[in-house]
């Protein structure tokens, strides 16, 4: 594999693709990262709340079967492996995009594989959240929809950002893996480069970048949930 890596020939292959294909392929990496985590979290963090707070004694209980249904829904596609998922998400595909291949048809196995995810993380941060502070907001007359956003989301934003920051992370892998199916982004150039055409030097180079993007969202969203826990503020 390491054979004539950095053999002339080679180090100008990886330098043209270096200044072509490269900067967009970080781009759409970028671009499908956060817009799938960002729609994950829309329908994922809800979940997470409702898991906790519609228990038998949560602050807005709802009909066993539904939340035993929730969790079923979650766990069965949290156990699908993401390759077997993006050919499973191909009629979705087709219904919400119109194709099956593409940076943008790489989203909707991203989101389905993601939101599941995400709002376990959610179910984890809400139950974090101290069960005196959600009583006090009880006796003090509070409705369960101003103690789920003034009290358990506030309360629990650190852990929810630590938690974001983990999954951001988990869909970059899995946006690198869409490559597979046509997915765009670094993923797409290190198997079209590396496996298909045997030029392993860049695909050492888009699997580099892709660790500097991972770092770089572990640095912020470590910041932002440091920056946010009161608890070190005092």
């Amino acid at each position: 594999m390491f054979e004539g890596l950095f053999e002339a020939e080679s180090l100008q292959k990886a330098w043209e693709v270096l200044c072509t294909e490269i900067p967009f392929g970080i781009w759409e990496t970028f671009y499908v990262t956060v817009l799938s985590t960002a729609l994950a979290i829309v329908i994922g963090l809800p979940l997470g709340v409702l898991l906790v707070v519609g228990e038998k004694d949560g602050v807005c209980p709802i009909p066993g079967w539904v939340l035993r249904g929730l969790n079923v829904i979650i766990n069965l596609l949290r156990s699908i492996p993401f390759l077997i998922l993006m050919i499973m998400a191909f009629p979705l595909c087709r219904l919400l995009i119109g194709t099956t291949v593409g940076t943008n048809a790489s989203i909707v196995p991203l989101v389905v594989a993601a939101f599941p995810f995400i709002a376990r993380l959610a179910e984890g941060s809400m139950r974090e959240v101290n069960p005196n502070v959600i009583e006090a907001a009880q006796s003090m007359g509070a409705t369960p929809f101003q103690i789920i956003t003034k009290v358990m989301i506030p309360e629990s934003v650190p852990s929810l950002i630590s938690n974001a920051t983990v999954a951001i992370t988990t869909i970059l892998g899995y946006s690198a893996m869409s490559g597979i199916i046509g997915g765009g982004g670094l993923g797409k150039i290190a198997i079209n480069y590396g496996y298909y055409r045997y030029q392993y030097l860049v695909m050492i180079i888009a699997v580099i970048l892709l660790i500097v993007l991972v770092q770089i969202f572990q640095s912020v969203g470590t910041k932002l949930a440091v920056g946010s826990d009161k608890r070190l503020k005092k």
